[in-house]
């Protein structure tokens, strides 16, 4: 009887698979730890091979879910015309442009990028529908956001990611074209046009403690700039904008009216570019929207382009690089802008403009300081003669001043910031002081117009060592500075090292004039004097002494910071190059002792006091120029 048999089997297969069922849960639930739960919410095909859980969700509503795996390119026109026949809602809009996403990057295609863009711009500006839209605490609306800037860095990026060409044109889409405009109306940045773009999103940065990024939309970039049609802006000893100079800036793609164009097959858009210096928003839809920046990318960029570090060392010992015309150089960030308080920021011995990286992307953070300030460094060869440095430093300001039309085209070249770090810090002072005849007796028994020299070492020594404040100068900063010399600098070590450096024609001419025809006439021994920088600090050279007993001039305003390591009365520490009772000076405003080595312009300490200072600055009525006050230039 076989065949009741198996009848009888099945009946009680069934029966057992009832029972089963009956007892497991249609429902469930399962405690997880926190990271799963956060890597849940934010899973996206941002970050993976996977889709989140919003976009699954409207494939499973229309029954595309299984056939996405096998059939991407299908799925996506399906979904695409069932969201046209809906009106575009925006989680339709949001699923598109997260499958265009992922799709562009399965097959690098910049047709689907493109389109996973313009989506996700459709989901974060509807247009007439604003309500149509995800809320601003939803991770959709964070997410539409990032689709909408990685898709369109990819976009516009070059195919090795290094550069960002942008161009008018068309450009396909999976379903059409659009007609892209380019706006060159933000192109620039006062008056210098941009020339190149550099994507920054991918880049990643070493070698600075803070990494800033300004969270918004746009593509962030790292421009350069056209030369200047201002040939005064590249004299010898005025302002230089390098060429390698990089600006943050922002390239947006807008698409009016956008879910009605995206519904068809011809669309067009506007892309324009946006500065830091010039706007933090944008304007879309009658919404004021953040901009999307790489700070320390861009300044990174700019940096490690230019490389000034490597020739840290070799400043030290080739001061005859002036005689080139190279070596010593005043360079800005940006190109001024009128409005802006320059502040000047002057390195220390054997060192480079690299070393105030970390003060500089700081400070430039507070927008108080951006919309108000801006950074110019000081660039020279730190073997050569500290007065004759100092002296550069004046003439390239006061030329500087001048190729921009003055005082009186703009009142902010009058409230200059100077900050020197240690050897900076004495070029410093030296242009701050009224020092009469004061140095030059330190060198000579008999007056500088008795001695026996030639005009040219004359007119150098008179402009050395006889010296009046530098009137645009409002407030100084010293740091590390060793006012009375450095005990370092008075060790054997150092007097040997002093044998390489190579000086100037024209301050070797002069020493020789100086040591030899005049010597019977020197405070100093003609055998134990050199004109380095090394001996000028050190603790026993009468001429920084003098220095340091010439006040500040008023109205200066001057005020300390002095690196400090170790315990005990202050008197007895140092900072590892500088004693505490060198750095300190008599009558400045403000000092303060920071826990730190030498080397302390990155200390946060430090910098907070930086800015406390220019904040200060801002907060006081700027002083009235004395009456008829010009800047000339000295030679």
């Amino acid at each position: 009887m076989p065949v009741p048999r198996l009848t009888s089997c099945r009946h009680a297969l069934l029966a057992l698979l009832l029972v089963v069922t009956a007892c497991s849960d249609p429902v469930s639930v399962q405690r997880v730890d926190l990271r799963t739960a956060y890597d849940t919410i934010n899973r996206t095909a941002l970050s993976g091979n996977t889709l989140s859980d919003a976009t699954r969700i409207v494939l499973r509503r229309n029954a595309l879910l299984d056939a996405f795996a096998s059939y991407p390119d299908a799925v996506i026109d399906a979904l695409r015309g069932q969201a046209i026949a809906r009106g575009m809602p925006w989680d339709d809009l949001f699923a598109l442009a997260e499958l265009n996403y992922f799709r562009g990057r399965q097959t690098a295609s910049k047709p689907h990028l493109l389109a996973a863009a313009l989506y996700a711009y459709a989901v974060l500006f509807p247009g007439d529908n604003v309500a149509d839209r995800p809320g601003p605490y939803t991770s959709q609306f964070r997410q539409a956001a990032n689709f909408y800037n990685l898709a369109l860095t990819q976009v516009i990026s070059s195919p090795d990611g290094t550069s960002a060409p942008l161009r008018s044109g068309r450009f396909e889409l999976p379903f059409g074209a659009i007609d892209v405009t380019v706006d060159a109306g933000g192109d620039q940045v006062n008056g210098r046009k941009f020339v190149s773009f550099v994507p920054t999103m991918n880049l990643e940065v070493y070698g600075f403690q803070n990494d800033y990024h300004t969270d918004g939309i746009g593509v962030p970039l790292a421009a350069g700039l056209a030369p200047p049609a201002d040939t005064a802006q590249t004299a010898p000893t005025g302002l230089q904008i390098p060429a390698q100079v990089r600006v943050p800036t922002s390239a947006v793609l807008e698409l009016p009216d956008p879910r009605r164009q995206l519904a068809g097959a011809s669309l067009r858009g506007t892309l324009s570019v946006h500065s830091i210096y010039d706007s933090l928003t944008v304007t879309i839809a009658g919404q004021q929207v953040p901009l999307e920046y790489d700070q320390t990318a861009v300044r990174a960029l700019f940096i490690t382009e230019g490389r000034g570090w490597t020739r840290e060392l070799s400043g030290l010992f080739a001061g005859n690089l002036v005689d080139q015309g190279r070596g010593t150089t005043l360079y800005a960030l940006e190109p001024h802008r009128r409005g802006r308080i320059p502040v000047i920021l002057v390195h220390g011995t054997a060192s480079s403009p690299f070393r105030w990286a970390d003060m500089v992307n700081d400070l430039l953070e507070d927008p108080r300081i951006r919309e108000r300030y801006e950074f110019w460094l000081y660039s020279y060869p730190t073997g050569n003669p500290i007065p004759y440095s100092a002296l550069l430093l004046r003439q390239s300001l006061e030329q500087t001043v001048a190729s921009l039309g003055g005082v009186q085209a703009d009142p902010a070249l009058g409230r200059m910031v100077v900050i020197g770090h240690s050897q900076g810090g004495l070029l410093t002072k030296m242009l701050t002081i009224e020092t009469g005849d004061r140095l030059w007796n330190m060198v000579s028994q008999r007056p500088l117009d008795e001695m026996k020299l030639s005009p040219e070492s004359r007119d150098l020594l008179k402009a050395g060592l006889f010296l009046h404040p530098v009137p645009t100068i409002e407030t100084v900063i010293f740091i590390a500075t060793p006012h009375r010399g450095s005990y370092l600098a008075g060790f054997s070590v150092a007097q040997q090292i002093t044998r390489f450096i190579t000086l100037p024609l024209r301050i070797s001419a002069a020493a020789a004039e100086i040591l030899t025809t005049n010597k019977e006439s020197l405070r100093l021994d003609p055998g134990k004097t050199s004109f380095n920088a090394i001996y000028g600090m050190s603790p026993n050279n009468p001429v920084i002494q003098e220095i340091s007993r010439i006040p500040v001039a008023p109205p200066i305003h001057a005020h300390s910071i002095i690196p400090e390591l170790g315990d005990g009365p202050l008197d007895t520490r140092n900072d590892g190059v500088v004693e505490y009772s060198s750095a300190h000076l008599d009558g400045v405003e403000s000092e303060l002792v920071v826990n730190s080595g030498h080397s302390t312009q990155a200390n946060p300490i430090t910098i907070g006091e930086v800015r406390r200072i220019l904040l200060e600055q801002l907060a006081r009525p700027p002083a009235a120029a004395p009456p008829g006050a010009t800047v000339a230039l000295a030679h």
